[in-house]
């Protein structure tokens, strides 16, 4: 199990979601979710395999790479509701 965050870091919205990210690591751990940045080469081949078009969008992926759970954009969807997919790894 993984979870991703796809956000732009320089957006309207990139102070919400810092602070999200911060509030999340504290509440679950460290290492627990992954963020990647659509305007990289990587975060753009990423978010097209996986139909991300809107920013924030956090994913739960499974090991075979299949999206079990996707939260689009805001509100920032509440921590216990992304923890509940951090600890089933």
């Amino acid at each position: 199990m993984k979870l991703v965050i796809v956000w732009k870091e320089e957006s309207d919205r990139a102070s919400e979601v810092r602070e999200w990210l911060r509030d999340f690591e504290h509440d679950v751990g460290p290492g627990k979710i992954e963020s990647i940045d659509p305007e990289t080469k990587e975060g753009d081949n990423f978010a097209e395999t996986y139909d991300v078009v809107e920013y924030p969008t956090i994913l739960a992926i499974d090991s075979n790479g299949k999206v079990l759970q996707m939260w689009r954009g805001v509100p920032m969807p509440q921590i216990e509701k992304v923890a509940y997919w951090a600890s089933n790894e």
